[in-house]
């Protein structure tokens, strides 16, 4: 197993959280190459995005089939749309441990808010990459929420409103 994998193992354990990794010849960095690789719905797998809301790296967990729309994460900062930047790919490499396309939702290098898209709740289980662009676990929302200590909110481009939507998800 790629040691990157093998440290979400190991921080799934220390959260006693049994996964089993999955590793895969072919990328699966996108949603849409994870799910065609796993045989799965694309909006069950989690895109795990990095961002930097008023100088701080933040993790959007976001399901495979929504965009995010980072007016809603500058209000729950309550920040201006100009505070909210995507990530380059040392402040991810810096932030989490884990390089894009592979980066996990728990297992961080740093304590990192995370925010979990409520639509992700949807579903039995859904799909999160392992620290490569080539390997995935399987997880029930319920544990991801509590397992990347998430608030759940409605993050998605076309949705309600944030401030309706922000909750502190109990499973």
């Amino acid at each position: 197993m790629h040691p990157s994998a093998q440290k979400v193992a190991q921080a799934a354990q220390q959260l006693n959280l049994h996964v089993e990794i999955i590793e895969f010849d072919q990328t699966t960095r996108s949603a849409q190459e994870a799910a065609a690789a796993i045989g799965c719905q694309v909006a069950q797998i989690v895109k795990s995005l990095c961002f930097v809301v008023a100088e701080r790296p933040i993790i959007a967990l976001v399901s495979g089939a929504n965009q995010l729309d980072e007016r809603k994460l500058a209000q729950l900062y309550d920040v201006s749309r100009k505070k909210v930047k995507r990530a380059d790919a040392e402040t991810v490499k810096t932030a989490t441990g884990f390089a894009i396309g592979g980066v996990p939702p728990f297992g961080h290098s740093a304590s990192l808010p995370v925010y979990v898209d409520a639509d992700l709740l949807q579903f039995e289980v859904v799909w999160a990459a392992a620290g490569t662009p080539y390997a995935v676990f399987a997880i029930r929302p319920d544990d991801l929420v509590r397992a990347s200590q998430g608030m759940v909110a409605d993050l998605k481009q076309g949705a309600a409103s944030v401030s309706n939507s922000l909750t502190n998800y109990k499973p």
